[in-house]
């Protein structure tokens, strides 16, 4: 059943692509595995998927520790500064980085454990009080400070849109998204290199892929619904 619904996805994907001009090859999706049994992530794997998206980094070290052959790993959840130093190293992708303190963390771990760790700045496109990530207006700047910082590469940006019934709703917030990311783009900071754009859920994903989303994060549409009473 995975991997039919995994299937549906990689279809609908690349129906969207066509729509929209694109190659399929230039839209990555991560399989969202939270709060799923390490068991689904072996079978998926059985097929070729590799990149995998959890929320809490005590689940993904966990999962990291157990999976007999590697995945690639992506966290997507909020960090906390405290958590940094468990997942530096075990990480393909952080999407979720929305401060210069967290940056600055990151990077200390980073050095010690002697690795270069690719982030996404995460945006607040919706400006949501729910939602963690940064104003439109302050993302530039931030950019530019952890652009500073060694052991620490900038990649990207990530938004978590609204929830709604209907995706086209969140068309404009992944348009502003994809002009600031072209705006950052054109500014050539050193260590920054404008390659990735995770927006993009279940409910929304081709709307985003239409407006140039490069990763899409589709737990539901994969693994059905989640049981958050486990």
């Amino acid at each position: 059943m995975l991997k039919e619904n995994y299937d549906a996805v990689a279809e609908k994907v690349k129906n969207a692509c066509a729509r929209a001009g694109r190659s399929k090859k230039e839209v990555t999706i991560i399989a969202v595995s939270k709060t799923k049994p390490l068991s689904d992530v072996v079978e998926l794997q059985q097929y070729g998927v590799m990149d995998f998206g959890e929320n809490k980094v005590q689940e993904l070290c966990s999962k990291y520790e157990e999976i007999e052959k590697p995945v690639r790993w992506h966290l997507i959840g909020h960090l906390q500064t405290n958590k940094v130093k468990y997942i530096v190293d075990k990480v393909e992708l952080i999407h979720s980085v929305d401060s210069l303190k967290l940056a600055k963390q990151i990077s200390k771990e980073a050095i010690k454990k002697e690795v270069t760790v690719p982030i996404l700045i995460q945006v607040n496109v919706a400006q949501e009080d729910t939602k963690f990530g940064l104003d439109t207006d302050e993302v530039m700047d931030l950019v530019y400070e952890i652009s500073q910082l060694p052991n620490i590469a900038i990649k990207g940006l990530m938004t978590i849109a609204p929830f709604v019934d209907d995706p086209e709703e969140n068309r404009d917030y992944f348009r502003k998204l994809k002009q600031l990311f072209v705006d950052i783009d054109e500014k050539n900071f050193d260590n920054v290199d404008m390659s990735i754009l995770s927006m993009g859920m279940t409910n929304d994903y081709e709307v985003a892929i239409e407006e140039g989303a490069t990763m899409i994060r589709v737990g539901t549409g994969i693994f059905g619904a989640r049981n958050y009473n486990i």
